[in-house]
């Protein structure tokens, strides 16, 4: 999943990560992440940590309180500096991406994260 306020950014994330063979789910926000993931939970999601309505910090922690999303990696992005890897990894972050991405690490870093290639986890019902 990605979830990115600024459509430009989020749209050419979702052509990255399809180039990669991997299945997208998109969200604008925290709160739009939070209702997406009431019927599907993703393998990863790279959160931007600013945006409107609900930052990605306080859209993680949300997140995290689901029994089912308390595993899911969630990778921090933000056009901030590197020394806030900190901070992200208390938030509740497993890790962080500054932008520009760097291409030559990014796929890796997918694949660290994902065992399962493009496979959604689906919420369990019951």
């Amino acid at each position: 999943m990605i979830v990115e306020d600024y459509e430009d950014t989020r749209l050419f994330m979702k052509y990255l990560l399809e180039s990669y063979g991997y299945q997208v789910i998109e969200a604008a926000n925290g709160v739009e992440a939070i209702e997406k993931l009431q019927s599907r939970y993703p393998a990863l999601i790279l959160m931007d940590i600013g945006m409107p309505n609900m930052d990605g910090v306080t859209a993680t922690q949300e997140i995290r309180k689901f029994k089912e999303g308390a595993d899911v990696p969630t990778l921090a992005v933000t056009i901030r500096r590197r020394h806030l890897y900190k901070e992200a990894i208390e938030a509740g972050f497993d890790d962080m991406i500054t932008e520009p991405i760097d291409f030559d690490s990014f796929e890796a870093l997918l694949h660290e994260y994902l065992e399962d290639e493009g496979e959604e986890i689906k919420r369990n019902e019951g």
